[in-house]
């Protein structure tokens, strides 16, 4: 597996993890739709989560979450409507960012971005 894509499966287990602890339930991980996947859908306060993290080795370039396109989250959008529809869920849905960025060789800084974007984005 190539390295970059080892660092973004680490960073989604390290998100998952943090979510969980705030009391997060993650009810999918890398849920498919079409080619590609959505990081994780989790319930919170009534709200259906959908995740996308971001991971990066340094923070020399850009902040993770400039690297969400507008692109990016029409297919979020569109997947979420088939998740929702596929699995009749009616509670109101949130779209949160959680960048994970090393800091030094085994510390990550995880920045949580509730309400990143909306559906109409």
């Amino acid at each position: 597996m190539a390295e970059h894509n080892e660092l973004g499966k680490l960073g989604e287990q390290i998100a998952s993890d943090y979510l969980t602890v705030k009391g997060f339930r993650i009810i999918a991980r890398n849920w498919r739709f079409k080619h590609k996947e959505v990081d994780i859908i989790a319930y919170d306060d009534g709200y259906l989560v959908v995740v996308e993290v971001k991971t990066r080795s340094s923070a020399e370039w850009e902040h993770p979450r400039e690297s969400i396109t507008s692109s990016k989250i029409r297919f979020l959008v569109q997947a979420t409507e088939q998740f929702v529809q596929q699995n009749r869920i009616d509670n109101e849905v949130r779209f949160d960012v959680v960048a994970v960025t090393l800091k030094c060789s085994n510390e990550w800084d995880i920045e949580h971005i509730e309400h990143a974007f909306t559906a109409q984005a």
